[in-house]
């Protein structure tokens, strides 16, 4: 790899046998963020439909190592075409393509390979990014701060930044990881991805990106405000804006189940389906009863047994949209909202359950619903 060409770390986020039949999703970080810290609750409700790859930046996450050499967004983005290669490789696709979904500079990089490598690029969900993201004092101002006191000093106002109001006390534990993996990030890695976003600047190259681009904004992000999309969707070719209501900067950690509903929806054609209307409630219910078929009325189980062996084996396979049908079947087979909550519990305990807070967040909703 020549010495310009940054080290990117490939992070496996589907472990299906079957993994290589699906199609390859990549997923970019943001800085100061890991792939699993950003992206393991969003990739849960993707694993079903693709071979999720995501990648971490030079001194981020498990991507320790950090050359003396500082890149470019360009050399940034071939270096991460070097890991997708090697996949590919190994799934027998050599040169294939891949869809992208990224966030921040993830998204930046998304722009670029779509810029720099257009046939290799299906499709792409572009978050909370810009075709130029601040401007190069501020970026200067970043590097100077982790030059003196380490990367931990950008994690006070990157809680604020990051975040929509109210998110830390909803969910502190997904921001303490968020938190904690930038205050691990390797500073000389932190310092240099600034250096290559302030030098990034493709606006007015959007127009040559044919591949169709789903660009979507939170509503309360104050890095890069829905304006910024909003650019990248008209300046494209094919290009759509979704603006994400009460969301931040981190939009696959703060709202994973509307970000893998906007991924599926964009790349396979998934029609969405509205979690307020009753009759899609219905059909959901049916098709569920139906392709259990005759299971739940075997000997041997009372339905609201078997029901509380099916929760529990959803949550621990991350399979949220089928957990909340079946949490919407509750109240019919005689479970308290108490029983439910400690079926979760009792599957989170024993360390089955990939992603505790999107359980129960998905568990809070339905009860809010009046479905359980």
């Amino acid at each position: 790899m020549s010495p310009t060409i940054p080290s990117v770390t490939a992070v496996r986020l589907t472990g299906a046998a079957h993994r290589h039949d699906l199609p390859l999703l990549v997923l970019g970080p943001s800085l100061g963020t890991t792939a699993v810290t950003l992206w393991s609750a969003c990739a849960a409700g993707l694993t079903d439909r693709f071979d999720v790859l995501a990648w971490d930046l030079p001194g981020h996450g498990h991507n320790r190592g950090v050359r003396d050499e500082g890149f470019t967004m360009a050399e940034l983005a071939q270096g991460v075409l070097v890991v997708v290669d090697d996949v590919l490789a190994q799934r027998d696709e050599v040169g294939g393509t891949f869809a992208y979904a990224g966030d921040s500079v993830g998204g930046a990089v998304g722009l670029q390979l779509l810029l720099d490598a257009p046939d290799r690029v299906d499709s792409a969900v572009l978050l909370c990014t810009g075709a130029k993201i601040g401007d190069a004092a501020m970026w200067a101002g970043r590097v100077g701060q982790v030059a003196v006191s380490g990367t931990q000093v950008m994690v006070p106002g990157s809680a604020e930044r990051w975040f929509a109001p109210g998110f830390v006390d909803r969910e502190p534990a997904v921001a303490s990881r968020l938190l904690g993996a930038l205050r691990d990030t390797v500073d000389d890695g932190y310092v240099q991805v600034c250096a290559a976003l302030a030098d990034f600047d493709v606006r007015d190259r959007l127009g040559e990106v044919c591949a169709p681009v789903l660009a979507v904004a939170g509503d309360r992000d104050a890095v890069t405000p829905a304006a910024l999309l909003r650019e990248v969707a008209e300046g494209v070719r094919d290009g759509r804006l979704e603006v994400l209501p009460d969301v931040g900067h981190l939009a696959p950690a703060e709202a994973p189940s509307a970000v893998a509903a906007l991924i599926r929806q964009h790349v396979l054609g998934e029609v969405p389906v509205d979690p307020a209307d009753d009759l899609a409630h219905e059909v959901q219910e049916v098709v569920a009863e139906h392709a259990a078929g005759t299971l739940w009325t075997r000997p041997g189980l009372d339905r609201r047994s078997r029901l509380l062996v099916t929760l529990t084996t959803l949550a621990a396979q991350g399979r949220h949209d089928d957990l909340a049908v079946h949490l919407r079947a509750t109240r019919e087979d005689g479970l308290t909202v108490e029983e439910v909550r400690e079926c979760l519990l009792q599957a989170a305990a024993s360390g089955g359950v990939p992603d505790v807070n999107a359980v129960f967040r998905i568990a809070r909703a339905v009860v809010e619903e009046g479905h359980a």
